[in-house]
């Protein structure tokens, strides 16, 4: 396929060695054993595969971002957990993002203009948007608007993370415009089954989230938003039964963390969130850890965050809990956007008064949705939920939606990441023997790939945000 070359591209394998003109890259690129006409169907199935698989897996989320908001930490191999990181750490979201996710999308989005199928197109503009939403909470400036026509732009120039979600939300909003449950059908899409309907909430569950990502910079624009998504009609996830996510399968289309652990042992449920559903006798516990192997008289036992080697070894493999096995089977699902989630958006939004709706009944629901997320028992639910410490503090909005979002968005860990940079609840502690000089994570460094193969760009990036640093602050982190 001719979508080969941009891989290399954006990766960096063969550029510099590349001085011939765009027809003759496009040429010697293209694989003469594989079809000049693809297929729509497959390239969304592929699109969603391949990001879901790097979204959920190791690099990004399971040797980053579970360990900076202390879901998970690492009992071997601990710099990860100490954030002790090279330039080459970083490198799959930003790889597989560009080459098989919105490549792969761009192309959809052409092919369903040629066959005027305007419900491929608007699910194409979907997951188009949240692989560069990914991307830019991540990275902050990215390539946006050249990338789009990479094929035109070898060495794309980035764009400001405030253009990017602004450019997003105009997407998505054609995104809502072009698909109808009436017209052409769609195949391939292994999130909904080709439920054009439940698309449609998902697009517009995604414009809420961005809006409120862009919420402590520009009020008005993401209050606007949230009225043109009511205008407009089609609603947000509204049940458990619609949250997107990718449905695993048995080996080898099995969840990325159960493929790791069938051969590896380096994680342990980090003792922050242990800590913290022990204090409020969460239910959820059972769910998100496993027990000891060895009997403990607390059942389940977290490690601390950043520990030295040595140190963490000390704790003992069989003393200490993994991650629950609800996440660790095979069929295991990588959630894009939950229920909970879009509640506790809804909830934050009447809290910021961009809607009229009642935050702290959304609250409420959003908590009661994580619980069913898991299947609570409706007894143990109502407990919770009664619960002094759980109840909603309308004084303190970001404290109480800041911790409860964070337990119910464990797992996926890059918006779990890019939601208490923003919320700033729950307050963290920096990892024990963390790098960093007492400071956290904000961010993740750009591939070096782009410092040779795109320099000129990745400068302008780093002149108009900020040196490329672990600590240093984007755009819509504001506190």
């Amino acid at each position: 396929m001719k979508l080969k070359y941009t891989f290399i591209l954006l990766s960096g394998s063969l550029l510099l060695s590349l001085a011939s003109c765009k027809k003759e890259l496009v040429d010697i690129n293209t694989n003469p054993n594989a079809t000049q006409n693809p297929q729509p169907d497959y390239l969304l199935t592929a699109a969603i595969k391949n990001t879901a698989d790097t979204y959920w897996g190791t690099a990004n989320n399971m040797d980053a971002s579970l360990l900076f908001v202390q879901y998970w930490a690492k009992i071997q191999y601990t710099d990860p957990d100490r954030y002790i990181y090279t330039n080459s750490s970083f490198q799959d979201l930003w790889t597989i993002g560009y080459s098989k996710g919105i490549v792969n999308l761009n192309k959809i989005i052409s092919i369903a203009d040629a066959q005027a199928n305007p419900n491929y197109k608007g699910v194409a503009l979907v997951l188009r948007s949240w692989v560069f939403n990914l991307l830019t909470d991540q990275y902050g400036d990215i390539p946006y608007k050249q990338a789009i026509n990479i094929e035109q732009y070898l060495t794309p120039a980035y764009d400001t993370q405030k253009d990017v979600y602004f450019a997003l939300l105009d997407d998505l909003k054609t995104a809502q415009a072009s698909l109808n449950a009436s017209g052409k059908s769609i195949s391939g899409d292994v999130i909904y089954g080709n439920n054009i309907t439940l698309w449609k909430k998902f697009a517009n569950s995604l414009r809420l989230r961005i809006a409120l990502r862009i919420s402590d910079r520009e009020p008005d624009k993401a209050k606007q938003v949230l009225a043109d998504i009511q205008a407009e009609g089609s609603g947000y996830i509204s049940a458990n039964s619609e949250i997107a996510q990718l449905v695993y399968l048995d080996s080898p289309n099995q969840n990325p963390i159960s493929n790791l652990f069938d051969t590896r042992d380096d994680y342990r449920i980090s003792k922050t969130i242990v800590d913290q559903l022990f204090a409020l006798n969460d239910p959820r516990l059972p769910i998100f850890a496993s027990k000891t192997q060895d009997a403990n008289p607390k059942t389940y036992v977290g490690i601390p965050n950043g520990l030295l080697v040595g140190d963490a070894s000390n704790l003992g493999l069989s003393k200490t809990s993994k991650p629950g096995t609800y996440f660790l089977a095979p069929h295991a699902p990588a959630v894009i956007i939950s229920y909970a989630e879009v509640l506790f958006d809804r909830a934050e939004a009447a809290a910021r008064g961009f809607t009229a709706e009642n935050a702290a009944d959304l609250y409420n629901q959003a908590i009661k949705a994580s619980l069913q997320q898991y299947s609570i028992a409706d007894a143990d639910i109502t407990t919770y939920t009664s619960s002094a410490a759980v109840k909603y503090d309308a004084s303190n909005f970001r404290k109480s939606i800041g911790n409860q979002k964070w337990i119910a968005l464990f797992g996926q860990g890059l918006e779990a990441f890019a939601e208490w940079r923003r919320l700033d609840y729950p307050q963290l502690q920096p990892a024990v023997a963390g790098a960093l000089n007492g400071k956290m994570p904000v961010r993740f460094i750009y591939p070096g790939t782009e410092q040779s193969l795109n320099g000129t760009s990745y400068k302008a990036a780093i002149a108009d945000q900020g040196a490329d640093v672990l600590t240093t602050k984007l755009w819509f982190d504001v506190n």
